[in-house]
């Protein structure tokens, strides 16, 4: 008998581009780039399946033979996406009919005997108590090929404000990354509501993902007269500030595309 979906129906809300900040992440990880087999899930994808298809629509850049399976726990939201799909292969949208999706119904167990490379849930756990993530961390990364991630992550509506915990195979949360649009942007302090489930509740004077916040927020500040050369020269000199006071930041390449990187340890209750 098949085991019944472990988790329950989230919101389910979504838009078209709304995680294209953690996709072209992904598309650039070498877990993705350099797994065996690049078999991609898409946990619980909502009440369209039109974030699932764009992630293969992104990845599928990188590589050609990427496979991307929406999974979902609500029966309707599948039979929708599956809907949907049909339109794609019938030449109906503004995806190639070939895109390389599939959808079925699950939860945190991620049915199938394939491993995915990667597990993508995004605005899935902030939906759960913060006491339900780490027995979610430990149900995903079981399912996961060796040398693959689960990305737990959560965004805004519009997509311009992200952020997201990358956690190993083994289990273990490695870092987090948070990524902002630039233009018009205020303070770094608007990714506090959008943290991850694991983090958002430790906000508070005394834990380090506060210092590295406020720590965001002040240099940001102080760089404003760079911001003469564009927001994104700005940035630049803000993360080149806040690597001055001690904090490690990994991937700086990608600085210039509104991201910063820290490992877990920097930020973890």
């Amino acid at each position: 008998m098949r085991q019944r979906p472990v988790g329950h129906a989230t919101r389910g809300t979504t838009g078209t581009n709304r995680l294209r900040r953690v996709d072209r992440w992904l598309a650039r990880h070498p877990a993705f780039l350099r797994a065996d087999d690049p078999f991609v899930v898409d946990l619980g994808f909502g009440a369209s399946a039109v974030t699932t298809l764009e992630l293969a629509e992104r990845l599928r850049r990188s590589r050609a033979d990427v496979v991307v399976r929406g999974v979902e726990i609500d029966p309707d939201r599948v039979a929708r996406a599956r809907t949907q799909l049909g339109a794609v292969r019938a030449g109906e949208t503004p995806f190639a009919p070939d895109t390389p999706v599939e959808f079925e119904r699950g939860g945190f167990e991620v049915p199938g005997d394939r491993l995915p490379a990667v597990i993508r849930a995004s605005n899935v756990l902030r939906q759960y108590h913060e006491t339900e993530v780490a027995a979610a961390w430990e149900q995903l990364t079981e399912r996961l090929a060796p040398g693959g991630i689960l990305v737990d992550g959560t965004c805004d509506e519009l997509g311009r404000v992200s952020a997201w915990v990358e956690v190993g195979a083994d289990g273990a949360a490695r870092s987090l990354t948070i990524s902002l649009r630039l233009q018009e942007l205020e303070s770094p302090l608007v990714a506090a509501e959008r943290l991850p489930k694991a983090l958002i509740h430790h906000n508070v004077p005394g834990e380090r993902v506060h210092d590295f916040l406020t720590t965001l927020d002040d240099e940001w500040t102080r760089a404003a007269p760079t911001g003469t050369f564009g927001a994104r020269q700005r940035w630049i000199a803000a993360m080149d500030a806040v690597r001055g006071r001690g904090w490690r930041l990994l991937s700086p390449s990608r600085h210039r595309l509104g991201e910063v990187t820290v490992p877990w340890e920097a930020v973890a209750p």
